[in-house]
């Protein structure tokens, strides 16, 4: 059987994860990597991943990786925001490829008229060049939208639904960390969220407006509360950073699917150093109640990696356009032959 023939496009921490993990498949083959690092570019992507050199070599120029290398599929891992990533589709769409991003705005971005006209632009050309795109990953993409929108599958009747995902920092990579503001101090913290220095969690407007089109649920907004610093009664530490008592941990943020001044859909997120117990859990209440809880958490840098190299067969069988989760069939692991699960 054919390799899947795969371009990487973003070399960092979450591409060079993604793009060791597809090299140790089987039916699969990456024919081409793009990034706009200086200090990667021009490079052999196997010395970049520590490994022996692969014969593909890093450039930035886009159209000449796509046209030479005529992949089946792009891997994108370069932003979280759509803004930054539309011109890139774009460009991967032109030359009839299809393509899975990371970009968790790109996961549903049915909730802003920004987001909408964004989809429908890229809908209609990837359409017109027989390409497909999903983004995907493992929250948003699955945790808080796909594995609740199943389990919804056993209930007569769903009256709301309450997604937590509660993890140790300390387990994440170090510019995860970073990202949540481990080791500032609480007013340090909430200036650089004022400045937007460091963000909190992008995607939770995108899974409440999932799971809301899934269920048929017209809310009336979605309301998303600001990231709020994580303190702690004692030390704690990562391998890298350290935070002393009364020092911000990481964040806690939450958001809220509104219909009739009721919230039907609550999505609770925490990440800091230090805590206690890892969990990902889904409660329904309705008929019959679901009480599902996954302990410890997934593990976010292997979710997402897994779930963008499981959703390859899907993407490439799928009818062309813009799709989401809840568009395509449920994942799976695809542990043997690639090539195996294509149509």
């Amino acid at each position: 059987m054919d390799n899947v023939r795969v371009v990487s496009y973003g070399i960092g921490v979450i591409g060079q994860r993604l793009a060791n993990h597809i090299l140790s498949k089987k039916g699969i083959k990456i024919v081409g990597a793009i990034d706009i690092d200086k200090k990667k570019v021009r490079k052999d992507l196997g010395e970049i991943l520590g490994r022996e050199k692969l014969g593909v070599v890093i450039s930035e120029d886009v159209e000449e990786v796509l046209t030479s290398t005529k992949p089946e599929i792009v891997l994108h891992t370069t932003s979280s925001y759509l803004k930054d990533t539309y011109e890139q589709f774009v460009r991967i769409l032109e030359n009839g490829v299809d393509c899975i991003s990371t970009c968790e705005e790109l996961s549903y971005p049915y909730d802003t008229d920004a987001g909408k006209a964004y989809a429908s632009k890229l809908d209609e050309l990837a359409k017109k060049r027989s390409a497909t795109l999903l983004g995907t990953g493992i929250n948003p993409g699955f945790l808080m939208d796909t594995l609740p929108i199943t389990l919804t599958g056993v209930c007569t009747k769903v009256e709301s639904i309450y997604v937590t995902r509660q993890m140790n920092a300390a387990t994440r990579r170090i510019p995860f960390q970073q990202k949540i503001g481990a080791g500032l101090t609480v007013n340090e913290f909430k200036e650089m969220i004022k400045n937007h220095k460091i963000t909190g969690h992008v995607g939770l407007e995108q899974s409440i407006k999932m799971i809301a089109d899934a269920l048929g649920w017209d809310l009336e907004r979605i309301k998303v509360d600001p990231p709020e610093p994580v303190t702690l009664d004692r030390d704690v530490s990562s391998e890298a950073i350290k935070v002393p008592k009364g020092y911000n941990a990481g964040t806690k943020q939450k958001a809220y699917g509104i219909k009739n001044s009721k919230a039907l859909i609550t999505l609770d997120f925490r990440a800091y150093i230090g805590a206690d117990e890892e969990f990902d859990s889904v409660v329904i209440e309705g008929e019959p109640k679901i009480n599902q809880k996954i302990s410890p958490c997934v593990h976010g840098d292997y979710g997402t990696i897994a779930m963008t190299a499981n959703m390859i067969p899907h993407v490439i069988n799928s009818e062309p356009g813009f799709k989401t989760m809840k568009d395509l069939p449920i994942p799976h692991a695809t542990p043997e032959h690639m090539r195996k699960y294509i149509k």
